[in-house]
């Protein structure tokens, strides 16, 4: 069985017991978040739209963290410009505890 929840902007194919980073959630680790936004679920065949109306996904918090620096420089030839500028994307890492459909 697994779910296609939404957060963050993004879309995440979810199973029971697997451990994702998503964006940056506001929770504290060892706490319960429940994920409502249900795209599709798949248990002996795909349901989607109003089929999943009431699905819920329970996860629990592991940690909050941030990525690898990413790099990003800026430049144009002949005008002496140069801008470096460094980006760390905030995550939180969640593990699936149950999917409620």
């Amino acid at each position: 069985m697994y779910a296609i929840i939404a957060t963050g902007g993004k879309q995440y194919k979810v199973s029971e017991g697997d451990v994702l980073k998503v964006e940056k959630l506001d929770a504290q680790p060892g706490t319960t978040v429940t994920f409502d936004q249900v795209v599709a679920v798949s248990d002996n065949g795909l349901k989607v739209a109003g089929d999943v109306a009431n699905a819920s996904v329970t996860a629990t918090v592991v940690e909050q963290g941030r990525l690898p620096k990413v790099i990003v420089y800026k430049y144009k030839r002949k005008s002496g410009y140069h801008k470096k500028n460094g980006h760390r994307q905030a995550y939180t890492q969640v593990k699936i505890d149950k999917i409620n459909a």
